[in-house]
Parts: C-alpha cells; structure tokens; sequence
C-alpha cells in the first residue's frame, strides 16, 4: 500500500470543513475502516480552474501523537541568560526547561499586550519608543507584523517539533496542514502569552525593561552583564537573541572587542495592491466566490547581475511603520489571521553585497550605516513623523512624480516624491529594471493602481555576530552564543525557533563541561 496519497479537490470541498469530512466519508482514501490522517494542504492554481491539493496517509497503528511540551521544576537549576523574548529567545528558553537548565530571559521591551500602546503611539503620533515597537518587545518582530510560518529551514532543524510547539501553546492546528502557515497577529500575543507563562511556571524567569548596556569580557569569557547602564549582573552563558534592529547590540560587542562582519541583506519598498487584483491575476475568479483564501504571490528577478525579489507577502494586509527610533521611516507589513483587509502588500528588495557598503567607521557597521542613511532620508523626505515617502508603480518606473496617490493601508499617511531620491542607485535602477521585466511577464501587476512605499530596509540584520559551526559559541568567546536573526542566522519565526532551540542545547553542553 502506497505510504501517501494525493487528492485533488475543489476548493468549496477542501476549505469547508463539513464539506470535506462528507466527500472524505464517502471515498475513503484508503478503503474502508483503514484510518487516516491529512498531512498537507496546498492551492494549485496553474490552470483556469483553481484546485486543492491535499496529502493524506494511513494510520496503520497508533495515531502519531502532537508534541508535549516537557514539564519539569528548574527554579534551582543552572542559570543561562538569554538577551530577548522573541521567537529565538523564548524557545531557547523552552529548549533549557526540557534539558533541566533554569532560563533567564531579558527583553528591553514591555510585555506583548503593553506593546499596543507603543503601536498606536507610532501610528497616530509618529512617535517612536526606542523599546517598544513593532520590532522590541515581548514576541520580537514577528509577533505585531504578521506570524507568517513558512521557512526553507527544514535542513537545519525539527520545523515541525516547532509548529507542533505553536499548537501545544494555543495556535490552530491548520499550520500543521498548510505549505504557507500563518498564525495572524491577532492570534500570536495569546500563544507568546502562553510561552511565558510556561516559562515562568517552570521556575524559569522572564524581565521585561530589561536592556542590556554593557557586557564584562575577561580573555575567552563573558563574565557579566550591564543593565540599563547601572546593574552588573554575572552570567555563566549567554545566548544573545536580541532581533535583526537592535543597533545598540553591535554597538556594546564592538567596544567590548568582539570580532563582528558585515553580511549581505536586501532593501528596497513595500508595494501594495487591491487584493482583489492580486486574486484575479493568481485565481482568474474572485477569492471569496470561491471558496479561496486571499491570494499570495513569490516573485524572483535577476537585474543587471543581481537578485531583485518579493519578501514577506501579506495578502489581506496593512504596511506597518517599524522604525525602532525617531528620525527614521522604515515599513514591513503584516495581516490578520483571516487575511480580510481590502490591500495586498509586499517587500520588493535588492540584493545589497559588501562592497555597496559606506565607509565612515568598523568594516562591520558600513551596510548597516547605508541602511541607517536610507532611513533617515526617507524620514526627511516624508516630512517628519512616521510620513513614508510613496510613488504609484508605472510612474516611478518612468521617473514621474504621481500627482496622486492611491488609498494605501499605511495608517501615518503617505506622501508622493520620486523615489529615487531615497535610494542609491544601484537599487532604484534594479527595481525599475525588474517592474519594466514584470511588465511584460505580470502585465496585471504592473498598474498604477499600486503603491511603492518606502523604505522596506529591515529584511534581515546588516551585521552577523560570528559563531563556531561545531558548538555555535562566538570564537572569541566560549560562554557567548549568538543566536537567530539578529545574529544573522535565521529569517522568520520558524527558523528563529530553530537555531534557539539548538544554540541553548549548545550553551547546556558548555556548562557541563
């Protein structure tokens, strides 16, 4: 008997629960009275009708239980201190908790629900807290801009002892089904919730307004901590999981004499559609006829040598301002769990390489400063406060200023310019290469009724933190273990949860030494 299977369904059978378990009763996959279970769940739409297809496979004994996570008293356990609650941060300390090791989490930022005072503050006020933000804060990035789920990771670890992890901790089972899981930003301040409370119940202990100023380093080890310039607290490990935008972290490992390098990212706007456009080009019908979640789209283009790409497509989206401190615009993007908003958005980056890197101080810091000067430009160009700088698409490939701008979902307010001010360029002639191409090949989505917003320039960290492959400790210092996006070793939620899951195992087997 085959192991899986395959069934292609409508999608008014396969989206609709009832509907599905009625067709599924009456052509049993595998005969009747042999039990199965649904392993994945994917839209083709290929063709002109839009299909579902579903894997499925039998359950010839025991059906495979989810993930428990383990439950075990570590209040008088050896201590590691993880710098950051997100994603990295909060399932390293998971992983110390079934090792028997006690987690000290510091997280600069509030709690994940005092975050949404912070949120608003930005959006109505244009104001900017340098802790709380959209990227600082209880659940990281991840948490207030968007739960997508999907990663390429699965070579570097359990995705789905992770996903399984989410579930055990409040999030819908679907994930375990769909190829692109999404948790919404609705659904993740409840399950990060639940995260730290575990965490807590176990002995562990998780400091909000906590932020890391300093560290102590004798010879190969870190031997203390500094908080908020004052506090000297003495560490054994320290695994450092601090997010792709916590600046003043390269900052306190540099005058500490911590080798760091710069690493390649991407930056470039977010665009943004009518998700019915988007539905029609992707499904040629109307999403909601048709039984069809809000249609997404990946775009890879190569531009005069170099990588032009989409980035964290948010279907039924809204742009969100993710600047982590005042002077500066920075947009990314996120959706609810029902992905219902009327707006389509997504990132459409170049590529940046070492050597697009400006000079002015270390090697390390010269992407991150080109980013920090996108930043502020684009902060000047909008006019201060959290104004992004915007240009409808056909007219920025044509160097035109829009003499309107479309209804857009960045709730601070667009301003129309000519983008290629704020950039480089290098990366205003690529995008305009790679729409002209998308023209042709996407001619739906070359429109003027799409909005480039700018800058989105929080892909990925402009500096990675340096770390032993066979022990991930930093080679200079044996009891520091970078960890996640931040230190340049992961991309999303997923692949976060992996690498701090596998870098506080690392940090276990240092300290039992």
């Amino acid at each position: 008997m085959s192991q899986t299977r395959e069934l292609v369904l409508p999608p008014q059978i396969a989206f609709q629960e009832d509907a599905l378990a009625q067709w599924l009763a009456k052509n049993p996959p595998f005969g009747e009275h042999i039990p199965f279970r649904l392993l994945r769940r994917s839209i083709d739409a290929r063709g002109r009708q839009v299909k579902v297809r579903l894997l499925v496979e039998p359950v010839l004994g025991e059906t495979p239980a989810l993930f428990q996570q383990i439950e075990r008293n570590v209040a008088h356990a050896p201590e590691i201190h993880i710098i950051g609650a997100g994603p990295a941060g909060l399932f390293a300390a998971l992983e110390c908790i079934s090792l028997g090791y006690r987690p000290i989490v510091l997280e600069r930022g509030k709690a994940v629900r005092d975050r949404r005072r912070d949120l608003v503050s930005i959006t109505r006020e244009g104001q900017v807290n340098d802790d709380s933000n959209y990227c600082f804060g209880e659940g990281g990035a991840g948490t207030y801009s968007d739960g997508k789920l999907y990663t390429r990771a699965s070579k570097r670890g359990d995705v789905r002892k992770v996903l399984e992890q989410l579930v055990f901790f409040g999030a819908h089972t679907d994930i375990l089904l769909d190829a692109h899981p999404h948790i919404g930003t609705n659904k993740l301040p409840g399950i990060i919730e639940a995260i730290r409370n575990f965490i807590i119940h176990c002995g562990g202990e998780v400091h909000f307004n906590s932020r890391v100023t300093a560290i102590r380093r004798e010879q190969e080890l870190i031997t203390a901590i500094q908080l908020h310039g004052k506090v000297w607290v003495p560490i054994k490990a320290l695994l450092v999981a601090t997010g792709h935008s916590a600046r003043d972290v390269f900052e306190w490992m540099n005058a500490a004499g911590i080798p760091l390098e710069a690493k390649p990212f991407a930056m470039g706007v977010r665009i943004e559609h009518p998700q019915s456009l988007i539905d029609n080009m992707q499904y040629h019908c109307d999403a909601r006829e048709a039984y069809l979640p809000p249609a997404s789209y990946s775009i890879v283009h190569q531009a005069s040598g170099r990588g032009v790409y989409s980035f964290c497509m948010c279907p039924g989206g809204i742009i969100a301002p993710c600047a982590t401190s005042n002077g500066e615009v920075v947009t990314n993007g996120w959706s609810p769990s029902k992905r219902n908003n009327p707006f389509a958005n997504s990132g459409f980056v170049v590529e940046l390489r070492p050597e697009d890197a400006l000079p002015g101080g270390p090697d390390a810091f010269g992407l991150l400063r080109l980013q920090q000067q996108v930043e502020q430009r684009a902060h000047v160009m909008g006019g201060g406060s959290q104004i992004a700088p915007a240009q409808r698409m056909v007219d920025f490939v044509k160097g035109k200023l829009s003499n309107s701008l479309p209804d857009c979902s960045y709730r601070p307010g667009v301003k129309s310019v000519e983008l290629h001010a704020l950039f480089p360029g290098f990366i205003h002639s690529r995008l305009q290469e790679a729409f002209q191409a998308l023209s042709k090949k996407m001619p739906a989505y070359y429109t003027n009724e799409a909005i480039l917003v700018g800058p989105e320039s929080r892909t990925s960290s402009p500096v990675r933190i340096p770390r032993n492959p066979e022990n991930r400790a930093h080679p200079a210092c044996r009891n520091l273990f970078p960890v996640g996006e931040g230190a340049g070793y992961a991309g999303g939620i997923v692949s976060a949860a992996i690498d701090g899951s596998l870098s506080a195992a690392a940090a276990t087997q240092f300290l039992a030494l």
